[in-house]
């Protein structure tokens, strides 16, 4: 009997259970799955892409100060994971293991992205490096990035415990990308018309006030929509009792093949460095809504790149999706570098229009494989974590996924905010203000040098092998393994029921 008391904790949210049920059994209604939509447009519903222009050149932080920002953040980032992913996968409660914090996360995590927006309200117009202004600025991202790293690690849990059924996972993961997709950015696309309107002088407001209301609006809007799905999502997967230890953990991940290949070709991508494309849309195109135009035909054709993914799934391996899904557009954008190369390209609207557009079109027929594949891995490598250790550490798993990632990123981005000093970009100059030098770094360091630094994550996805009917066996012993256990729980309580009434 005390094993039996120490099988499974349900919680009564949770009594679904986890036979060996029939391919097409849904275990996700209309309203949950309406709720989980709603919180993937959360995530992107935001003006976010803008943070880099809007922390450089509206709030004003000395570039030499971003690059000690990102350094301490990207290490803080680490650490907090880690115990974070501890304390997670160690949660018991009636009502889950992910959804308390889920609903823990809504309120400092709305406050911390509010505070940011209305920086330049508070601080004005003070110097690069105003030292009350850079130590506002490293307390608000500390505590920012630890409330973000927690959202993360419950979401990916929840995404991997809210049903068992893996094909009706893909069913919500794909609708939740394909629905989300026609609303999620339209704030970025409004923004980026905005900020052209503004810059131009066509529209007469202040260019602070735009980022400050744009970013306050979708906090407000996008919390309460995740809040939402905290409240009406459930966990159908069953937890053991014994919480698994930190080395528990750690042993779950080195023991996990797919994991560790999806970590070291994550790994190797971080040391892709990108400027991105705003600084080279904004100061050498004049047109932060280019975005927007380039990617008018892709908006029709992405939808549609969603409805063959199952097909694809049936057609071909999951590490040719994943290889195809991940580098076709580093072939895509080093064309779009060697036509703006040639005769001065880059700084000609009419020229790197077309450029781009083709490149966004071709992309984004690939795009529904790009989106669904990564995520269904990662939700196998938590099921594999389970069928070979026993239990499962969805926390410690998207963590550790992260870790060595995040350690080259942090480089990265330090190394980014050295460069873009480097190459002579001057903080607040606008379009048409800085050098011919600095203009073409802008464009190549968006386009070619993404390519060159990453392409060697392409090297551990050659031998992913978790396909056909390795991955068929794993989820069919799954079935009898939760079968059981649910068994074994129903005998549980019969006899304490029993127990109760002889008392």
């Amino acid at each position: 009997m005390a094993s039996s008391a120490n099988a499974v904790a349900q919680a009564p949210e949770q009594q679904e259970r986890h036979l060996a049920v029939p391919k097409d059994r849904r275990y996700v209604g209309t309203k949950e799955t309406v709720a989980y939509i709603l919180d993937d447009i959360s995530q992107s519903f935001n003006i976010n892409k803008y943070n880099d222009i809007f922390v450089t050149d509206i709030i004003r932080v000395g570039l030499k100060f971003q690059q000690i920002v990102t350094f301490v953040i990207g290490i803080w980032d680490i650490i907090n994971d880690v115990f974070l992913a501890a304390i997670v996968d160690k949660t018991r409660t009636r009502w889950g293991k992910f959804k308390p914090w889920l609903v823990v996360y809504a309120g400092p995590g709305v406050l911390c992205s509010l505070f940011f927006w209305m920086m330049p309200l508070v601080f004005g117009d003070r110097g690069l490096y105003d030292a009350s202004k850079l130590a506002f600025y490293l307390i608000l991202q500390l505590f920012t990035n630890l409330a973000s790293s927690l959202i993360a690690i419950a979401r990916t849990g929840m995404t991997a415990t809210i049903t068992p059924n893996i094909i009706d996972r893909t069913r919500l993961i794909t609708q939740a990308n394909l629905l989300s997709g026609f609303v999620e950015k339209a704030p970025e696309i409004l923004m980026g018309v905005l900020i052209d309107l503004v810059s131009r002088g066509v529209l007469k407001f202040p260019m602070r006030s735009l980022y400050v209301s744009g970013g306050v609006f979708t906090t407000l809007v996008s919390g309460g929509l995740a809040l939402y799905f905290a409240f009406v999502s459930k966990e159908r997967v069953m937890q053991t009792v014994d919480r698994p230890s930190i080395f528990a953990g750690v042993k779950s991940v080195f023991t996990n093949k797919p994991l560790l290949l999806i970590t070291l070709s994550e790994f190797l991508g971080a040391f892709s460095m990108n400027s991105g494309t705003n600084y080279y849309y904004i100061n050498v195109l004049g047109l932060a809504s280019m975005t927007t135009i380039v990617g008018i035909p892709g908006a029709i054709v992405s939808p549609i790149s969603y409805s063959y993914v199952p097909w694809a799934r049936s057609k071909f391996s999951t590490k040719a999706l994943w290889i195809v899904g991940s580098h076709i557009d580093n072939l895509l954008m080093t064309g779009v570098f060697i036509v703006g190369s040639i005769n001065k390209n880059y700084k000609k609207l009419s020229a790197m229009i077309p450029a781009f557009m083709l490149r966004e079109t071709i992309w984004m027929f690939f795009y529904g494989i790009k989106k669904v594949i990564p995520e269904e891995m990662r939700n196998e490598a938590i099921d594999y974590g389970e069928w070979k250790n026993g239990y499962r550490t969805e926390g410690m798993t998207g963590v550790a996924k992260g870790l060595a990632t995040k350690l080259v990123s942090t480089v990265g981005q330090t190394i980014k905010a050295a460069i873009l000093a480097r190459i002579g970009y001057v903080q607040g100059a606008g379009f048409g203000n800085q050098s011919e030098k600095t203009e073409y770094s802008l464009f190549w360091m968006c386009t070619i040098l993404p390519v060159v630094t990453g392409i060697l994550s392409i090297i551990p996805k050659f031998f992913y092998d978790l396909n056909g009917e390795k991955r068929d066996r794993m989820y069919r012993e799954l079935h009898e393994r939760r079968k059981a256990m649910a068994n074994q729980v129903d005998e549980f309580n019969d006899q304490a029921g029993e127990q109760e009434a002889a008392n």
